[in-house]
């Protein structure tokens, strides 16, 4: 039987198909990919958490933070109905996440709520 407190963890997928997390995440080295998906893992059954782990970035928009050997992954989702909806993934290059990777996870967020379930 299904933890009832899991969130169940999701790829946004665009109108024409493409999953960018799930490719984003293939181009990576395998260990990278596997810290990714533990803590992505770690936040579905933990959810709520907060840092250092989790951070909320803007509206319904939080990250997943994967500190890797030498770079700074962030996984940005929200969470909807018991969904995590994982909507865009990066490595980090500056101090703040930038505005705009927020503002293509918010997008993409909105494309799903409104029909993309």
């Amino acid at each position: 039987m299904a933890d009832p407190q899991k969130l169940e963890a999701v790829f946004y997928k665009s109108r024409s198909g493409a999953e960018p997390v799930r490719d984003w995440l293939k181009r990576l080295p395998k260990d990278e990919r596997k810290a990714i998906g533990e803590d992505i893992a770690y936040v579905q059954f933990k959810w709520p958490i907060g840092k250092p782990r989790v951070d909320h970035l803007r509206g319904a928009i939080w990250e997943v933070r994967t500190s890797l050997a030498k770079r700074i992954a962030r996984t940005l989702f929200a969470v909807e109905s018991g969904v995590m909806m994982l909507l865009h993934g990066f490595i980090k290059k500056t101090q703040a996440t930038p505005g705009s990777e927020i503002d293509l996870a918010e997008k993409r967020f909105k494309e799903w709520k409104h029909g993309e379930k």
